[in-house]
């Protein structure tokens, strides 16, 4: 047996394995052997099969598949003996040559590889990123707040209805002369009015009463196509067809939300009993849950400010013809419009891969199986605490279902990906220059 690689380029490169019989003839006699074990042949018992009888059947498909197999796992060991740093997989090279497929066969299959490119790591102690705290804004709060009243207040029926209300009506759809349309659409449904984005429409809408009629065009009140899909009782795609758009909105009732008082009988309801006595307390502890919340926020940018910076200074060449071949290799169902339209992010993914491998193999940071355990069962937690917040679930139970969550192969490396990806912000984080900057959040909002 010989294997050798030959460099193309920097980033191509073709691996040849050229095989005697002597090299893989052991392995399909062996398979043959258990092959004849296993069979279960009209005139033969089981498992008495004679190993001739299989060669002369079913020898050749066991020949192609035994030499394919050595040929993967001799390509695999070449790769790893002489640390090849290879994207995708090895393809075989596309030529004309044509074998007989007997077991006296010499073979030499060639096969394409793509070489991930040489860079430097962008990152050292000497750079410098930002590292936003942010604060809340007047305009943040006072949303904040007002949605708080609101989830604790109550619902009255005033007679007359006022921006913010909700409309509980029947809407009929109208011809070109304004009348009802026959056969047309009529639906009841709740018409918020914060929702409407017409300015003239909106105000048709305030000092109506019950039984009150208005006219409305649906596709100028509504940016939404979802809105409108609920409010006349339509699919969305429906709505994109309609032609009609003139309804008649008639008034069933008024509804308000009426917002809670700040008293202690709503600073209890929110945070619970003396934790807030004031509504200077009350403000504060908003104002520090906002905060809070928006950490994340601020470590998102942080994240993004890296991964660019990371995309920009490294300037590299990538095996482009390749790796194109290969993805459509490994989806033989993806369109050349599809594969072209998502490539440019498809190489940014992989140039960020590789810097991130890079950092690993460098600083000797390792991805334990137990961290990737942990965030499972933290993943799960969070899930059962979503969508069945009273139920009580043990330590113990709750590995049992991480670990079943990590049997399945494609979750397993996706939450490997997760931690890989926080172990190497949290060295970056620690290698290169943070510089504390504090910006209100609607500031923030206008950062790139």
């Amino acid at each position: 047996m010989n294997i050798s690689h030959e460099n193309i380029d920097e980033t191509n490169a073709v691996i040849t394995v050229d095989l005697a019989p002597d090299d893989y003839n052991p392995q399909v006699d062996k398979a043959i052997k258990e092959q004849a074990k296993k069979a279960k042949l009209p005139g033969f018992r089981p498992g008495m099969v004679p190993a001739s009888h299989i060669r002369r059947t079913y020898g050749k498909a066991i020949l192609i598949d035994e030499v394919n197999r050595v040929v993967s796992d001799k390509i695999n060991a070449y790769i790893g003996d002489n640390k090849l740093e290879i994207l995708g997989q090895p393809l075989p090279k596309e030529d004309d040559t044509d074998y007989n497929w007997d077991f006296a066969d010499s073979f030499s299959f060639a096969y394409e590889v793509g070489l991930a490119p040489q860079f430097e790591v962008p990152f050292t102690e000497k750079s410098k990123f930002t590292q936003y705290v942010i604060k809340a804004d007047k305009e943040t709060l006072e949303s904040r707040i007002k949605n708080l009243r609101r989830s604790y207040g109550k619902m009255t029926n005033p007679d007359v209805s006022e921006d913010g209300d909700v409309l509980y009506s029947e809407l009929k759809q109208l011809d070109a002369e304004g009348n009802e349309r026959e056969g047309g659409i009529v639906n009841t449904a709740s018409v918020r009015t914060d929702l409407v984005d017409d300015k003239k429409i909106k105000k048709s809408l305030i000092g109506l009463k019950k039984d009150d009629t208005v006219t409305i065009d649906v596709k100028k009140a509504f940016k939404s196509a979802a809105d409108i899909a609920r409010i006349i009782g339509i699919s969305e795609e429906g709505v994109e067809a309609l032609e009609n758009t003139q309804f008649q909105l008639t008034v069933k009732n008024v509804n308000r939300l009426e917002e809670a008082e700040l008293n202690e009988e709503f600073y209890t309801k929110v945070f619970g009993e003396g934790v807030v006595t004031s509504e200077t307390e009350f403000e504060e502890k908003v104002k520090t849950e906002v905060e809070d919340m928006l950490v994340q926020n601020a470590t998102q940018k942080l994240q993004n400010d890296l991964y660019l910076k990371g995309l920009d200074a490294v300037k590299a060449d990538f095996p482009e013809a390749f790796l194109k071949r290969w993805l459509k290799a490994t989806n033989p169902e993806i369109k050349e419009d599809e594969l072209e339209e998502g490539f440019a992010d498809f190489i940014k993914n992989l140039k960020w891969t590789l810097i991130e491998n890079r950092l690993i193999t460098q600083n000797g940071l390792e991805v334990k199986y137990e961290e990737v355990l942990a965030l499972a069962k933290e993943r799960i937690a969070t899930q059962i605490k979503m969508y069945n917040p009273g139920q009580e679930i043990t330590d113990q139970q709750l590995a049992q279902y991480a670990v079943q969550l990590l049997g399945d192969k494609e979750q397993a490396n996706r939450l490997f990906d997760e931690v890989k990806a926080l172990k190497v912000f949290d060295y970056l984080k620690g290698l290169v220059k943070l510089e504390e900057k504090e910006i209100e959040y609607n500031k923030f909002l206008e950062l790139k």
